[in-house]
């Protein structure tokens, strides 16, 4: 079966935007550059153009996947638990605070990946990082339905910042007790009643 052209440019344009919001997730905004993103979706730097007006145009295309693709695997995680009975927020904070997000740069969350640096952009990719914290933000509302609304935007600094500290830690002991001490902290304050018994 044949492609169009069209289509193999949307291919190759998607390759290029996957690259990037693994490299944005696990070097930051400054670790990504156009030519080795293009060099590793096996095309060459002078084919850049050919997708995106600029490098901030690719940075915001990155940053927009890997905040679906975080929010996606989360999504996942939560109707798997539900069905076990596990509340959504119980899910969310178990999954955003797992240990295996230690040693995972490249596939967690980009806020936490990328906090320190979202102001320091141009301003359409600082436009896309703050539109992408609204969304974790309207995120952990709607785990926590029933909570005032200033608690979503306290819990999600929480899982944002117990991530980026225990990253800072290394992947050992010490990392891992930060991430479970957050996770009892969150949920012992936010836990819906009916759900804190699984």
């Amino acid at each position: 079966m044949s492609r169009t052209p069209n289509s193999r440019k949307e291919e190759t344009h998607e390759r290029i935007v996957a690259v990037a919001a693994r490299a944005i997730r696990e070097r930051g905004y400054a670790g990504v550059g156009v030519a080795d993103v293009m060099k590793e979706a096996g095309l060459t730097h002078g084919g850049f153009y050919a997708h995106f007006d600029s490098r901030d145009a690719l940075l915001v295309e990155a940053l927009e996947r890997a905040g679906r693709e975080s929010a996606e695997a989360v999504a996942l995680a939560a109707e798997r638990r539900a069905r076990r009975g596990v509340s959504a927020f119980r899910a969310l904070v178990e999954t955003y605070l797992a240990d295996s997000n230690l040693a995972s740069l490249a596939c967690g969350c980009p806020v936490a990946a990328l906090g320190s640096d979202m102001p320091r952009q141009s301003e359409a990719v600082r436009e896309a990082s703050a539109h992408r914290v609204r969304r974790l933000i309207a995120g952990v509302r709607g785990a926590l339905p029933d909570a005032p609304r200033a608690a979503a935007a306290a819990v999600a600094g929480t899982l944002v910042g117990a991530l980026q500290l225990a990253r800072a830690l290394g992947d050992g002991e010490e990392a891992r007790a930060v991430l479970a001490d957050a996770r009892k902290s969150l949920l012992a304050q936010y836990e819906p009643p009916a759900a804190a018994t699984h």
